[in-house]
């Protein structure tokens, strides 16, 4: 493969991770190749091109009915209704094994009018059938899953798709696969989501993730490995952020199979990609809204690789932000964070005050993923809530974040606030908010990918089984209050 077309495909693969990395582009044609480049550039990759242009902006009906995806999965055969799910997937995979063999547009217009496999997959009678079938792969895994999922042919399109690649590349050639290193992130990230779905942990998709994390590692583990791999094509801090981000999502692998040595070891060398130094401080302050005396509260100290413009310590603790409405914020007297003071004098108004530390996307990601530690390391209870305050604090503060690091900042502190009686009911009502918000269509799946591999969000039917549980333990309390009023325990 010439350097030339190495260098467009490594391009490629950079472009599709951005999509877990970042928000979309506002403006399109920043993606745009200077003049001249598409007369360079062979015609493959043009289509390659347009169907991550689809990806990016969050058209994935039409990357799955471009002209780049006939290209390779279009049938020859125009009934394929009649066909079952094996049949289908197994014509599918070898036309993928011609093309990766064979490359060529030479019958791009031909395919363009071929019909599409995965149609059935969103459309038609078949879909019932399919979903029962892929159903039925997942759980071959050892487990049950979890609840009632959709589209989960997706998810085995994906893991077949990638890992008949990946064995095709190394039947040509091992130097081949580290041509496309990213297809090991990948098979990491579709088998994850694999095991996040079922309701055991497997112990054949450990054995598979544990292999596809260790080439991950090889491949993007150091700033030096992705650098030398991307190059020029890489845009300001990105290099810090995937390393980071592998790191993450390595962490939350061993998370979730409770192995707490690996994880420590993971999320320590996410935090020094991250270039942060973490510690906890006792800053006086005030707690609830009738609180006169301030009293010492722990605060996450966030000392960056940057240069703070207030000093050498930065807290991350922001003035007067919070993540989730007035009406939530109001069910209890406690406030979301603290209001610090300094030698009994507030901050400006007594707000939540301090040396202000504007953690990137990344850092909060790493932020966050403390509390996976606390949670592992330490007894459930309130004081594990305690120890993990100053984290879902520092987040809580940030003025800006993205979708899913709020999601999963809002897990956490439902998970410590539904602990304590004073903050129980608003609790409940921030577990109601969050399915709803992560249900509802809007933000879009563009703005929801960013970090959603890096952090350990539930799936949708475990948040609404945690939502009845909570909610039936809040009426039991109720319930309880008017029959005790007095009684101290409630």
């Amino acid at each position: 493969m010439a350097e030339r077309e190495i260098e467009i495909l490594q391009g490629h693969e950079l472009r599709l991770l951005r999509c877990t990395l970042c928000q979309p582009p506002s403006d399109p044609s920043s993606h745009l190749q200077p003049s001249g480049f598409a007369a360079s550039v062979p015609p493959l990759h043009a289509l390659i091109s347009d169907f991550l242009t689809s990806v990016e902006s969050g058209n994935y009906l039409g990357a799955l009915s471009s002209d780049a995806a006939r290209l390779v999965l279009a049938s020859p055969d125009s009934d394929l209704s009649s066909h079952s799910p094996d049949r289908v997937y197994s014509d599918l995979l070898e036309r993928v094994e011609s093309f990766i063999n064979e490359p060529s547009i030479d019958d791009a217009e031909k395919a363009c009018r071929r019909p599409l496999p995965m149609k059935a997959w969103w459309e038609g009678s078949e879909m019932v059938e399919w979903e029962s079938w892929a159903r039925n792969q997942l759980m071959a895994a050892g487990s049950d899953l979890l609840g009632k999922f959709c589209y989960l042919q997706y998810i085995v399109f994906a893991k077949m798709l990638l890992l008949k690649t990946r064995d095709l590349l190394f039947e040509a050639s091992f130097m081949s696969t580290f041509k496309i290193r990213s297809i090991s992130w990948w098979l990491f990230r579709a088998l994850l989501i694999h095991q996040q779905i079922l309701d055991e942990r497997s112990s054949s998709l450990f054995e598979l993730l544990q292999v596809f994390k260790g080439e991950t590692l090889g491949h993007f583990g150091s700033f030096e490995k992705v650098t030398s791999y991307w190059g020029a094509q890489l845009q300001d801090g990105e290099a810090s952020t995937i390393v980071s981000m592998v790191h993450l999502e390595a962490g939350v692998l061993e998370y979730i199979y409770g192995r707490l040595d690996p994880c420590r070891l993971d999320l320590e060398s996410a935090e020094v990609a991250a270039g942060l130094q973490l510690s906890v401080t006792g800053i006086l302050g005030l707690r609830t809204v009738h609180q006169v005396e301030p009293k010492a509260q722990m605060i996450l100290v966030a000392n960056t690789s940057s240069k703070s413009v207030s000093g050498d310590i930065n807290t991350s603790i922001a003035p007067d932000t919070q993540l989730t409405g007035p009406n939530v914020s109001e069910a209890s007297d406690i406030y979301m964070t603290p209001k610090l003071v300094e030698n009994g004098n507030g901050f400006g108004k007594n707000e939540c005050g301090g040396v202000v530390s504007t953690l990137t996307t990344v850092q909060q990601a790493v932020v966050l993923a403390q509390c996976l530690l606390i949670e592992k390391s330490s007894p459930h209870g309130e004081m594990q809530g305690w120890d993990m305050a100053p984290y879902i604090e520092a987040i809580d503060s940030q003025k800006s974040s993205y979708f899913i690091l709020k999601c999963f900042c809002n897990i956490l502190r439902i998970r410590w606030e539904s602990t304590r009686s004073r903050t129980k009911q608003r609790a409940l009502e921030m577990m109601d908010n969050l399915v709803e918000s992560i249900h509802k269509p809007s933000p879009g799946v563009p703005l929801r990918l960013p970090f959603c591999f890096s952090v350990y969000i539930p799936t949708i039917p475990a948040l609404r089984n945690k939502l009845e549980k909570k909610a039936a333990a809040v009426e039991l309390i109720k319930e309880q209050l008017s029959r005790r009023p007095n009684d101290p325990k409630l």
